[in-house]
């Protein structure tokens, strides 16, 4: 598989204690933290070029545009999904948007808009960047 614009994946969670401002230290408030939705853009965006990848290549995170627009409390049913936008060498684009279902709702309502933004990530030698970061 090559890496190309389309690729993409999502990630799910049900918000819990762990995931809220409180405990990542970025606020006083018991809803989903903004460093946990842009830790799961990220997971979603890795895991959109995994089976993509050729061994001993992996990516890493080079920049982030975040947009944390509504609070999911503890309980809420977050998904993320990241699409790969723009493949540059070795700089991947990644667009992400977060949705919070609600339960009322029919099946196929996609969710309220809690967050969205883009990625920036880049290609290295898995091997050689961990040697290299050991050393610094």
């Amino acid at each position: 598989m090559a890496l190309v614009p389309g690729l993409l994946s999502f990630v799910q969670i049900v918000v819990a204690d762990t995931d809220t401002a409180i405990a990542m230290g970025s606020g006083d408030v018991p809803v989903l933290g903004t460093p946990r939705l842009l830790a799961l853009a990220e997971a979603a965006a890795v895991a959109a070029i995994r089976p993509s990848l050729e061994p001993g290549v992996t990516s890493v995170g080079t920049s982030a545009v975040i947009e944390h627009k509504r609070p999911s409390p503890v309980g809420a049913e977050v998904v993320v999904e990241a699409e790969l936008t723009e493949v540059d060498g070795r700089r991947l684009v990644f667009r992400f948007i977060a949705r919070q279902k609600e339960p009322a709702r029919s099946p196929d309502d996609q969710g309220t808009v809690i967050g969205a933004g883009m990625l920036e990530r880049v290609l290295v030698d898995r091997d050689r960047f961990t040697s290299r970061a050991q050393h610094e």
